[in-house]
């Protein structure tokens, strides 16, 4: 059970470039809390001086997280509220404060959001791109094996998809983009709220040719937004399930001409179009 005396951790959203972009609240909050858990406390010190204001610091980043709960949970136990931000945007989103914010929220803490700038929402707004459904992936991996990996297993989702990337993987990044994507309509956004916000949009393979010719293009931080897949045809669907349907009976032992006996009866067709077809998906090479 919660104490009524503690204090709250307040998740606080930080400019992401625009310091404009910092609200009335969050500015209050910061200059209320005993001590502000931050990922690198020589960035934020630089946002609190702007401020003009200077409480308390402590760094919380991936690396020490998890150590810092009980360390905060006693400042929290004792009535002190605490501010938890990251480098630039919303704590949590691809930045560190999970653990910390899973941890607490057990205890019974008073967990408070102060919402503000992030970057995956300002680039949604702004790309043109539906934005009814996405799925946001964070980073990609840094491994070529491993990203193409996560990009092909996405390839068929038809929300429109979500990436954060840095400067020295984004050309990578895009070159497995247009592997898997082809000319699939993507949208880049390259230092948002700052001096040199731009939006890159086109397939993958043009975004290349685009920071070819001009190397800027490639520097800064980036929100990859690509456009879901288109739907399947119905042809398709069938398909995939008759496929779904012999393989599920082969793996449970009915026979080939079972099978092909039930997917008849149950989805229309010749049965011996179907005996082959199961015949081929026993065999390993059904297409």
């Amino acid at each position: 059970m919660s104490d009524a005396f503690a204090g709250s951790l307040y998740v606080v959203a930080t400019p992401i470039g625009n310091l404009e972009d910092l609200s009335p609240r969050a500015a209050r909050v910061l200059g209320d809390v005993a001590l502000v858990a931050a990922e690198d406390t020589r960035h934020t010190a630089r946002l609190l001086r702007h401020l003009g204001i200077m409480p308390a610091m402590l760094s919380l980043h991936e690396h020490n997280e998890a150590t810092r709960v009980e360390q905060l949970d006693a400042r929290l136990a004792v009535g002190e509220d605490v501010a938890l931000v990251s480098d630039a945007g919303t704590p949590l989103i691809s930045d560190p404060g999970f653990v910390l914010v899973r941890e607490l929220r057990a205890r019974g803490r008073r967990i408070v959001p102060v919402p503000g700038a992030c970057a995956l929402v300002a680039a949604l707004s702004a790309a043109g791109l539906p934005t009814d459904r996405f799925l946001f992936s964070g980073f990609l991996p840094a491994k070529g094996g491993a990203r193409r990996a996560r990009l092909e297993a996405l390839a068929e989702r038809d929300e429109t998809l979500v990436f954060y990337e840095s400067p020295h993987r984004i050309r990578a990044t895009l070159a497995d983009l247009a592997v898997t994507f082809g000319e699939r309509r993507l949208v880049l956004a390259r230092e948002l709220t700052k001096a040199f916000e731009t939006f890159l949009d086109g397939s993958a393979e043009a975004l290349l040719a685009r920071m070819a010719q001009d190397p800027d293009q490639a520097r800064g931080e980036f929100v990859i937004m690509v456009a879901g897949a288109a739907p399947r045809s119905a042809d398709a669907a069938s398909v995939i399930a008759a496929d779904a349907l012999l393989t599920a009976m082969l793996a449970e032992g009915v026979g080939v001409k079972q099978a092909a006996a039930v997917a008849a009866r149950t989805l229309g067709g010749a049965k011996k179009a179907w005996y082959a077809k199961a015949q081929a998906l026993k065999d390993g090479h059904g297409d």
